[in-house]
């Protein structure tokens, strides 16, 4: 990649400065990046020295490190440094577990309160959330009951772009012109509007009002227990594709995080590629026939409290 032009274009980030500023992200945030993550790196917060006139990155990590101005700047460091890829019904297998195993065992737990919540925690742009929603709708078992789908993301962008439900081709790469059809208007038609045909596959789409309804949204560092809790209590959380960036450290306190948030017998599940062996043994592995995932060992039915984010 080409370098600014300039003085500042050519600050390079010297093997100590690296070793201060992947402490402190991952002090903060918990994700981890190793000695090969240098250059790329190096080349991302570049364009963030020039903007603030910094002369070398030391100058700008203690800025970061240091600085009572510096919580907007934090934001764009990280905006720069963390990974957003999903889609709409990603890991087909697992949402059918959640589907035809996971979502039955809560409505016949729950019949009497009529109450269920899911926590999507690290929802990047929104696409999991919704996906959740639309598959409790599609299993008609939660015919009116107050159903809550949490979305947590510590991307500011990312969450804005949650709240506005409007998706562009790339997120609609596993979904079927059915789902299309029956959750999706073209983004210039009226909130809540379901088209008679499928939409155009090129053009942005908007999800429709019954689906946002059930669904909310806040901005949220998984290492920050005090407003993990405004999530109030869950039946299930969606932990997927974010252990998998963080050290072992920031591994243990977010699963610590999200067994306190879920009920007794509440259902986690995680990415593919993610498990808790080295990270806790607080959980049960539960075997669905097509997944395996973890369960909090039932205790007496807690007060579920909290609200949600705002």
């Amino acid at each position: 990649m080409r370098r600014p032009p300039g003085p500042l274009g050519d600050v390079v980030l010297k093997v100590e400065e690296y070793r201060l500023i992947r402490e402190l992200f991952g002090e903060r945030i918990g994700v981890y990046f190793g000695p090969e993550a240098r250059g790329s790196i190096e080349r991302r917060l570049r364009e963030r020295l020039l903007a603030r006139g910094h002369q070398s990155f030391l100058e700008y990590y203690q800025f970061l490190k240091w600085s009572p101005q510096a919580g907007d700047e934090w934001q764009a460091a990280v905006e720069l440094l963390t990974t957003h890829e999903t889609y709409f019904f990603r890991e087909a297998y697992q949402l059918r577990a959640f589907q035809e195993e996971v979502l039955p065992i809560f409505a016949q737990r729950n019949h009497a309160e009529r109450r269920l919540g899911i926590w999507s925690a690290g929802c990047s742009t929104g696409e999991e959330v919704y996906t959740l929603a639309m598959i409790v709708l599609e299993s008609r078992l939660f015919e009116g009951w107050d159903v809550r789908v949490y979305g947590s993301d510590i991307s500011r962008r990312c969450v804005a772009a949650a709240r506005r439900g409007i998706y562009g081709p790339s997120a609609f790469r596993t979904t079927s012109d059915e789902r299309r059809r029956a959750f999706f208007a073209p983004a210039e038609a009226a909130v809540g509007e379901t088209p008679s045909q499928p939409p155009r596959s090129q053009e942005p789409l908007s999800v429709i009002e019954p689906v946002r309804a059930m669904c909310h949204f806040g901005q949220m560092n998984l290492l920050d227990e005090e407003k993990t809790r405004l999530v109030g209590k869950v039946d299930v959380a969606f932990c997927r594709n974010v252990l998998i960036y963080l050290d072992l450290a920031a591994r243990r306190r977010v699963i610590d995080i999200l067994y306190d948030r879920l009920v007794g017998g509440g259902i986690l599940l995680l990415g593919h590629s993610e498990s808790l062996l080295n990270v806790s043994t607080a959980f049960e592995l539960l075997h669905l026939k097509d997944d395996l995932v973890y369960k909090k060992p039932s205790v007496k039915y807690p007060n579920r409290g909290g609200s949600p984010s705002p």
